[in-house]
């Protein structure tokens, strides 16, 4: 079974852990240096900060996704702990990211973390996972729609709000499709891949 259809852990969910994963892809840090970047950066899904990067990387290292690879101290800073990915760790945030972007959910903030580290994965990899997005979103707007029509009798303002969420899933929809063209076509360029 791929990523874009294997069913969503309670790690996955993990938005502190997904972003300590994903930091570490550009290289080692500390903990506090990626508190500081999801500060600077306004990663508002991660919630609890910095305590919930702290428990994140004390999991993550258990799980022996990330590793202490030394130490440094900057001035009169505390000495901090440096830490960097081992290859499962590599892989799981490639996993963690590709099943969030491939599977919507009811709550937006998984989606926009998926979008924030889109740039852990391939652009292939990147392709699939947005086209099985959209393919699940057709699959949610058809069953809303079937829905609709079998309550053709009950008077439309009682169903609004079904008639707004279908909308919001064809919207979704769009842009998604619309995004996978541009990555397709090339007009939206993909940043190089790293080793």
């Amino acid at each position: 079974m791929n990523d874009a259809n294997r069913a969503f852990s309670r790690g996955d969910l993990d938005l502190a852990a997904l972003t300590v994963l994903a930091l570490l892809t550009v290289g080692p840090r500390h903990p506090y240096d990626i508190h500081r970047f999801v500060v600077e950066t306004r990663k508002d899904f991660v919630t609890g900060a910095p305590r919930s990067i702290y428990h994140a990387v004390s999991r993550l290292e258990r799980a022996h996704l990330i590793e202490p690879i030394g130490s440094g101290q900057a001035g009169g800073r505390p000495e901090r702990t440096v830490y960097a990915l081992t290859d499962a760790g590599r892989a799981e945030v490639r996993h963690r990211v590709s099943a969030l972007l491939a599977q919507p959910q009811a709550d937006r903030t998984t989606t926009v973390a998926a979008l924030s580290f889109l740039g852990v994965l391939g652009k292939e990899e990147a392709l699939v996972a947005i086209r099985a997005r959209t393919a699940a979103l057709e699959a949610q707007i058809a069953t809303a729609s079937a829905e609709l029509a079998e309550a053709a009798d009950v008077p439309e303002i009682l169903l609004i709000e079904a008639e707004f969420d279908r909308a919001q899933l064809a919207s979704e929809r769009d842009w998604f499709s619309a995004m996978a063209a541009r990555l397709d076509g090339g007009e939206l360029a993909w940043i190089p891949e790293r080793q």
